[in-house]
Order: structure tokens, then C-alpha cells, then sequence
């Protein structure tokens, strides 16, 4: 099955992924685009006048700012956009070589897209959002043609444009998520900043035995007292799977903070072992992780 994106590069100059200017057609998906980008680690800006990007260029080169990457959103919402742009860009690549990545979508699409935000098209004064639309992808013909990639959201949705940047930004190797595992009491509450749950108030509670009920899931004897059960055994292997099957897919998806948490009662004896395991497991698969056992003194 064909990519639902359309890619266009020009030149053979390699471009600086450090210095990205996002444009196309309003509605394509700019503002997507920008805060991906922001969650990334880009320093983005939105709409920013044409004729002020050399002097952030020249502030960048110098490192008189203390930015490491940057991303423009300019489009036609900027009086003399379609003029001014073209002439701006040329002058900026003379210094770096930033990539112009420029989205659009078929006519329809943004037609559609207008109509569901209820929000006004720039162009639209006295014409309806269809003549709009036509009127900005003809302005916006040259800049398209100078671009470095064009990506078409027509049929796309914000996990697969997500996934396109990753993939275009970022080698395998380089995708870096921290893991946190959490273990809690549920007598305190879920820790808020969970993204996966999980209830281990089934599995045998120490808490009933008189020699343990005192110790926490640090103690050998403690430890020894849960994973001996069969159903203990089970529960893991079902959970490295299922967060094996996971974690692939959010680090496609640009997350770049998981926390995963594990809860029993008290926080103290079953959340905490299996907290330990699922770090043990994860880190043996060469993710960063780290274990915060958050009820362990209480």
C-alpha cells in the first residue's frame, strides 16, 4: 500500500534538520506540525514576518541565542507573504541550509476542515472558504515549488503525520523515551501522570503473613513469598508482552516520557516487587527506565 505522503526534495545540498521552516496551505496541518516538533525538543515559532528571519538567522549562527534547534511556521496569514517569502529564503541559504517543508491537502479536505473548526480562512473576505483555498494554493505555488519536502495530510491523521516526522527526524537509535515505573498504594490514589495502570491487588498479599507483614517488597523473603506463585509468573510474562507490544509503538508516536504504574494496597509489599521486575525486564531490552516506588515509608 502506497505512503499516504507525497515527498519532494530538491538540490543536493545537505539540509540542516536543525533549522526547519514549516509552510503550506492553511488548514494542512501546520499547528500539528509545530507542537510535535516543540515535544521534540525544537524551539518553534509561529508567524513570524518574513523580513525578520535573517536577523534570527544571524543571532542563531553567532550563537548569541541559546537554541540548539528551530522551527518557523510563516504562511500567508503574514501580509506579502507570498512575495516577500521567496526572496527571504533565498537570501537565508546564501548563510545555512534550512529544510522548507511544506504541507497541503486536496481542496476538499480543507474545505472540510474549515467547516468543522467553524474558524475563518485568511484569505476570506468576501469569497467562500473553497475559492479561499484556491486562491492560497495558486499565491503559494512558487514557495511550494522551492520546498524541500511536501507533504500531502490529505489523507492522513495526527498519528501518522507524527509517525512521518519521526521516522524523518529521528534514526532508530536515536528515538530516546524515559520510562518510568511507579509502584503506589491505592489507599493514597493513582499516581496523575500515569499512561498504563496496572492492579496487582489479586496476586498473594503478604500483608497477611505475621513474619512479612512488617517488611516491604525489598525483603528477599517477601520477594520469594510473591514470585512463587504461579499466577505471579503468569501476570509477568503477560505484561513484558504487553509492554513489549507498547512501548515500540508509542516511541513511533514521538512520546517521549512513559510512565507506567504498578499499585496494591498499601504500596508497600506487591506493587513494589512487580515495579522491580518490569524495570529489571525493561532495561534488559535497553530502554532508559527507572523505578520510583512512590508509598514504599508511608
Amino acid at each position: 500500500m502506497p505512503s499516504p505522503f507525497v515527498e519532494a526534495r530538491r538540490g543536493k545540498k545537505v539540509k540542516d534538520d536543525r533549522f526547519l521552516i514549516i509552510t503550506g496551505l492553511s488548514g494542512s496541518g501546520k499547528t500539528v506540525v509545530s507542537r510535535f516538533l516543540e515535544d521534540i525538543g525544537y524551539y518553534c515559532i509561529d508567524n513570524l514576518p518574513s523580513k525578520l528571519i535573517p536577523n534570527l538567522v544571524e543571532f542563531w549562527t553567532r550563537k548569541e541565542v541559546e537554541i540548539e534547534k528551530i522551527a518557523l511556521v510563516v504562511d500567508i496569514r503574514e501580509a506579502g507573504f507570498s512575495k516577500n517569502f521567496p526572496e527571504v529564503l533565498k537570501t537565508i541559504r546564501k548563510k545555512i541550509s534550512p529544510r522548507l517543508i511544506f504541507l497541503e491537502a486536496s481542496d476538499e479536505t480543507l474545505v472540510k476542515r474549515f467547516s468543522e473548526s467553524r474558524r475563518p480562512h485568511p484569505l476570506a473576505r468576501k469569497k467562500s472558504v473553497l475559492e479561499s483555498v484556491k486562491l492560497e494554493r495558486k499565491r503559494l505555488a512558487e514557495i511550494k515549488r522551492m520546498a524541500d519536502e511536501v507533504i500531502d495530510t490529505t489523507s492522513t491523521n495526527i498519528s501518522q503525520i507524527k509517525e512521518h516526522l519521526t521516522r524523518k527526524f529521528f534514526k532508530k537509535k536515536d528515538r530516546k523515551m524515559q520510562i518510568m515505573v511507579v509502584s503506589f498504594g491505592y489507599k493514597y490514589g493513582i499516581p496523575l501522570d500515569s499512561d498504563l495502570v496496572f492492579d496487582t491487588r489479586f496476586l498473594p498479599n503478604p500483608f497477611y503473613i505475621d513474619e512479612l507483614r512488617n517488611k516491604t517488597g525489598k525483603s528477599p523473603k517477601v520477594r520469594e513469598f510473591v514470585l512463587k506463585e504461579e499466577e505471579t509468573r503468569k501476570f509477568l510474562s503477560k505484561l513484558y508482552s504487553f509492554v513489549d507490544f507498547l512501548i515500540p509503538r508509542f516511541i513511533d508516536e514521538g512520546k517521549s516520557n512513559l510512565t507506567i504504574s504498578t499499585g496494591c494496597t498499601g504500596g508497600k509489599h506487591r506493587s513494589v516487587i512487580l515495579a522491580e521486575k518490569l524495570k529489571e525486564h525493561i532495561k534488559h531490552k535497553n530502554y532508559n527506565v527507572r523505578v520510583y516506588h512512590r508509598d514504599l515509608f508511608r
